[in-house]
């Protein structure tokens, strides 16, 4: 929560296996009085003495959510890529990500269940709901190998995507590396994914929304549509993050949680759509 006369400083508190606090501010302050009203208030608030809380500045970056889905997100691309390697059919690999993504929602329901203190479990639905706030430019450097490693690689395979538009026999054809082409794609998504994921927690519907925006525009061709797709993505992600900061209210909103109920009946729009038009 925002403390003292700043509304930009924030402050959040880490439980410490000895039992004392640790208060993490996310802006450099004016010394050590500063540091004594901010152990103050906390303690005020929490009913404990001062003493036992630890006051650190500008270091918010090392108790960010999130951080630790980076090693996830590399063995679920691996995993995936090693499907598509092995299998031809793209319903058998839409599979696959359908378990793995079952098996993360249990990994992520047991660490919630094993979560050593409140503050853990605190921090760890806000990641799972999906915000940007309190994210500092150490986390986007963090998260920045992934992104542009995998935008890297997505926008290197992205003439296959135009090729593989046409079926896949058509696609092997031409002279297409289907294997290759599907290891590059899952790899590419897969690290993009997985930085963004691990930055921003679950914000969903807008990587699904943004392209079928943008398609008609582009000739319907997705090697056309990746730039433009990440664009708008990135627009309409700031669009709602400044309309969850200044709806009134007591409680501002999760970016994820707009995100789904505005995407999902999106969504729905847009499948039925698609249907129309091919019956």
């Amino acid at each position: 929560h925002a403390t003292g006369g700043n509304p930009a400083e924030v402050s959040r508190l880490a439980l410490r296996p000895d039992g004392s606090l640790l208060l993490t501010t996310g802006t450099q302050s004016s010394g050590q009085g500063h540091e004594t009203v901010l152990a103050q208030i906390a303690a005020d608030r929490l009913g404990i003495d001062a003493g036992r809380i630890e006051v650190r500045q500008g270091d918010s970056a090392a108790i960010a959510p999130g951080g630790g889905t980076g090693g996830s997100s590399l063995l679920a691309t691996a995993l995936i890529a090693f499907a598509a390697v092995r299998t031809a059919s793209t319903v058998t690999l839409i599979l696959v990500g359908v378990g793995l993504a079952s098996f993360a929602a249990a990994m992520m329901s047991l660490l919630l269940n094993l979560a050593p203190n409140p503050f853990s479990l605190s921090d760890m639905i806000n990641w799972m709901l999906g915000s940007v706030a309190n994210r500092s430019f150490d986390d986007l450097l963090f998260s920045a190998p992934f992104l542009l490693g995998g935008g890297a690689i997505l926008l290197a395979s992205r003439r296959g995507l135009s090729a593989l538009t046409l079926g896949d026999e058509a696609a092997s054809g031409i002279g297409l590396n289907l294997r290759r082409q599907r290891v590059f794609v899952v790899l590419g998504a897969g690290l993009a994914t997985g930085g963004a994921v691990a930055l921003a927690g679950a914000i969903g519907f807008v990587g699904i929304v943004a392209p079928h925006i943008v398609r008609p525009w582009v000739a319907h061709d997705p090697a056309r549509s990746l730039l433009p797709s990440a664009l708008l993505a990135g627009l309409l992600l700031v669009v709602a993050d400044i309309g969850v900061r200044i709806v009134p209210g007591n409680n501002e909103l999760k970016l994820g949680v707009v995100a789904a109920l505005v995407g999902a009946p999106a969504f729905v729009w847009i499948a039925m759509r698609r249907r129309t038009l091919i019956d």
